[in-house]
């Protein structure tokens, strides 16, 4: 695994997630994410590493070197490194966790509902490939 990149672990099966996934390989012009299903085995390896409790975090997980960041936190920092204007989403750090969690966790608690859920995991076309471990 190279330790240059950061890694986004997210849902393989949730929609949303899919959807974020491809949202930030589009923006991620300076190549700095790699990425894994929470559901596949280097997905369980980091969760295991990092002692994450996915019956509490099941979405979006960033794992940056000897850290991982969770939720909001997660989110906010992965639109630090995107092309264009995301990077001012950062800004909203300044806010509560508790508050950003609390938004955070509505929607998440709702993904499906709204968004779907597929059968299996994302399957990268051989062109994205590389940028999932």
């Amino acid at each position: 695994m190279n330790n240059n990149h950061k890694i986004i672990l997210f849902d393989g099966v949730c929609n949303l997630c899919n959807g974020a996934v491809t949202f930030i390989i589009e923006r991620d012009k300076r190549n700095v994410f790699k990425f894994a299903a929470l559901q596949n085995e280097i997905g369980q390896k980091l969760i295991s590493k990092f002692n994450i409790d996915t019956s509490k975090v099941d979405s979006i997980i960033l794992i940056d070197g000897e850290k991982h960041y969770e939720k909001s936190s997660a989110a906010l920092r992965i639109a630090k490194y995107l092309s264009g204007a995301y990077p001012l989403l950062f800004g909203f750090m300044v806010v509560p966790k508790f508050i950003r969690n609390a938004v955070y966790d509505y929607i998440a608690k709702n993904r499906y509902k709204w968004f779907g859920k597929r059968d299996e995991c994302m399957i990268p076309t051989p062109d994205l490939k590389k940028k999932f471990l």
